[in-house]
């Protein structure tokens, strides 16, 4: 005897909506975590780390953040990102030492890895952050000419340059926000110069960045 498939509840005009519904209705995004202890973060208050290891940012809430804010804490595998802003109004980088550069753009930031130790430029790019193979001496050269560069702490912060309108800023900032503003340029980046919506959004980032910054002073160190 041959089986018979059983046939599909038929459901009503509510239930059927009801049913829909749930597929069409918004999924929550899922809260951002702490990647060590797994706390729910604040949306746009919390402290980042570097995984030395790994070269990779992680989000960290306050209470870790502040284990890692030392030294060699946690046997250096992860830093807490400073949140300090210094600006070198007084530096002596001219046109000639940014041509040295070879940058291709009116962005650079430097970081220096401390394992091992080893200085980095690079610069947003429609594709992210784009490493610069120019030999490490000539940046060396070209940043001795701030005060800053003796105050940048590896793999945490980055000396970051801008040349715009005949100017040329200079200031020491967390290397999060570097990366982020890396990511908002790749975002809205358009045709050959990125295009009047990235032009200003990277006018926006300055001010901010301006707005923040101060200048060394005694107690300011490595």
């Amino acid at each position: 005897m041959s089986g018979r498939q059983a046939a599909s509840p038929r459901l009503g005009p509510a239930a059927a909506h009801r049913g829909l519904r749930r597929f069409r209705a918004p999924v929550p995004p899922t809260p951002e975590r702490c990647e060590l202890c797994g706390v729910v973060l604040a949306e746009h208050n919390h402290r980042h780390l570097v995984n030395t290891e790994r070269r990779a940012l992680a989000c960290a809430c306050t209470a870790c953040a502040l284990l890692f804010d030392r030294p060699g804490a946690g046997g250096g595998q992860f830093q807490t990102v400073p949140d300090r802003y210094l600006v070198d109004p007084g530096h002596t980088l001219d046109d000639a030492a940014w041509n040295l550069l070879q940058i291709p753009v009116g962005v650079v930031f430097f970081l220096r890895h401390a394992d091992p130790d080893r200085l980095v430029a690079l610069y947003p790019s429609p594709a992210g952050a784009t490493e610069s193979e120019l030999d490490t001496s000539t940046w060396q050269s070209v940043l001795a000419a701030s005060r800053l560069t003796g105050l940048l702490r590896p793999d945490v912060e980055a000396l970051l340059l801008r040349r715009s309108e005949g100017r040329i800023d200079c200031y020491l900032v967390p290397v999060d926000i570097c990366y982020e503003l890396v990511g908002r340029m790749r975002l809205l980046w358009q045709g050959f110069d990125g295009g009047a919506e990235a032009r200003t959004a990277l006018g926006d980032f300055f001010a901010k960045v301006a707005r923040r910054a101060r200048e060394p002073k005694g107690d300011d160190r490595t």
